[in-house]
């Protein structure tokens, strides 16, 4: 054997001399690891990757501040909405009353008895008092036991339809109380295209008083899961919150579906923190009031809080990691937010502030209002003078915590909207055109009947009071020309021209401002 090695050697190396090439030297074991241990590379051949890679560590690390500024800015919107039921509501259906029955007084100089936005008042007060007397035929402590006496995984089934069916209902409630106030306030001139007030008004009620049964069954399971001997049962619905970051992480999700995602979750936080609420007000009433069982209650609302914060940072954090959004987007969904809140407060506002929240974030405060005064009557006992004079000075500090809440989010939004540079759509909104009218006409009109007025500085007027517009006018959709600041890039733009038939072709682009949470059934937007 070695005889022929060193002959095949031999010939190897003489058709290498007669070819005209070197011998071939053999890498022995020591030069590999020589090799290996000496192998040098230069990161900057790659810098643009490496240079991507390092944003992405540091927009995850943006994305918890970010996310909890839209959060805090959002949770105090619905804040705003929620004390807007308890304080300035009953005083402006008081003032819808006084008007209504002092009118004959004064004559009749209008052909509406009220105004539109007292009619929606009357109605949100009206809807209220009755679920609130309805409520009283349910009685929670026989709901408490028989919840109680089901098997763990029952309840963590029972929980988790419970989330899918409030998002189901919220989707459809607020279409209802919408097709109310538009059904009670619409013009009598017009021909009749609805069923009548009266059926749309007991499917409001039906709807708030059927939503507010489930927001109960949602706190009394919570309770169950709070007094558990073991806590295995908030254990495994705390959970449940980290199974949502495998059902949305691994998906698609635009800068649209995004902020879609992220007012859900504004509101699922919101509620939650008033369902912990109810659940501390029915414990500690059952313990007498005493102080000492709240600290015991406290760990149990710091762990479902921690855990709801967590989840929300982890999967909003890998969302845009996936899809190569930056962290700079949350600001222009608060920018929107913001937007949303000045806009309700001009002459030309077509809607409420609290319907306009209800709209985008899927929060609707009725049935959890109906819920919460159910809960405070039944555990608090008002006896004595001295008890209502404690009430009184209660609700006046309920109406100045509202007014002084509204006086910041009013003064921050309108930063969010000058620092997005969005005051010209305050000024100059695009009107669309109602079917068999041009649009340059009533452009023309509507600019004539806005009312919007300046001062010397430039600054707008903020005032809740709508400009009285004819009857025979066309009716106007106000909405916002932002495709250029708040939409997801969808490729290039293609030239606009006159053909209809391109027009019909080009590809509409989404705005944050014309979403809301009821676009579709679910967080995503197709």
């Amino acid at each position: 054997r070695a005889l022929s090695r060193s002959l095949s050697t031999a010939a190897a190396q003489e058709v290498c001399e007669q070819r005209g090439h070197r011998p071939r030297r053999y890498l022995s074991l020591l030069r590999f690891i020589s090799a290996e241990l000496t192998r040098g590379y230069f990161l900057e051949h790659n810098e643009a990757k490496y240079t991507e890679r390092r944003e992405r560590v540091y927009t995850c690390m943006r994305i918890p501040k970010e996310l909890e500024k839209l959060m805090f800015f959002g949770i105090f919107l619905c804040l705003d909405a929620f004390l807007y039921v308890f304080t300035l509501l009953p005083l402006r259906v008081f003032l819808a009353m006084f008007r209504f029955i002092t009118l004959p007084c004064y004559g009749l100089r209008d052909r509406r008895l009220l105004q539109p936005a007292q009619v929606c008042d009357m109605l949100k007060g009206v809807i209220l008092v009755i679920c609130y007397f309805m409520m009283h035929y349910v009685d929670y402590s026989m709901m408490y036991h028989l919840i109680r006496g089901q098997s763990v995984i029952k309840l963590y089934i029972i929980y988790n339809m419970l989330e899918v069916a409030d998002r189901l209902i919220s989707s459809f409630g607020q279409d209802i109380l919408d097709a109310l106030y538009w059904t009670a306030t619409e013009p009598k001139e017009r021909k009749r295209a609805h069923i009548g007030v009266i059926p749309h008004f007991f499917m409001a009620v039906f709807y708030v008083f059927l939503h507010a049964i489930l927001i109960m069954v949602q706190a009394t399971t919570l309770n169950v899961a709070f007094n558990s001997h073991n806590k295995s049962l908030l254990t495994i619905m705390m959970s449940n919150n980290f199974v949502e970051i495998k059902g949305s992480v691994f998906k698609k999700f635009e800068k649209n579906n995004l902020f879609q995602m992220s007012n859900s979750d504004i509101k699922e936080r919101f509620t939650n923190y008033v369902l912990l609420l109810i659940v501390c007000l029915r414990n500690m009433e059952q313990f007498s009031w005493n102080p000492d069982h709240f600290w015991v209650l406290f760990p149990d609302v710091c762990m479902v809080v921690a855990s709801e914060i967590a989840v929300d940072i982890v999967k909003h954090a890998f969302i845009t990691k996936f899809n190569d959004i930056t962290a700079d987007v949350y600001s222009e969904y608060r920018a929107s937010l913001a937007f949303d809140l000045v806009s309700s407060r001009q002459k030309n506002a077509y809607t409420d502030y609290s319907d306009s929240v209800s709209r985008r974030m899927g929060f609707i405060p009725l049935p959890l209002a109906v819920l919460l005064i159910r809960v405070v009557t039944s555990s608090i006992k008002v006896q004595g003078v001295l008890a209502y004079v404690c009430v009184v000075l209660f609700y006046c500090g309920l109406i100045s915590l509202k007014v002084l809440n509204s006086i910041v989010l009013l003064g921050k939004s309108c930063q969010y909207v000058k620092e997005a540079k969005m005051e010209e759509k305050l000024f100059n909104p695009v009107v669309t055109a109602t079917p068999g009218k041009p649009a340059g006409k009533q452009q023309g009109t509507f600019k004539s009947s806005q009312g919007i007025s300046t001062d010397e500085n430039g600054s707008t007027s903020v005032t809740n009071q709508p400009v009285h517009q004819k009857e025979n006018m066309p009716s106007l959709l106000v909405t916002s020309n932002s495709d250029q600041f708040l939409t997801t890039p969808d490729g290039e733009e293609k030239d606009i021209s006159q053909d209809s038939s391109e027009l019909k072709h080009r590809s509409a682009k989404k705005d944050l401002l014309e979403i809301d949470r009821f676009t579709i059934c679910g967080n995503r937007i197709d």
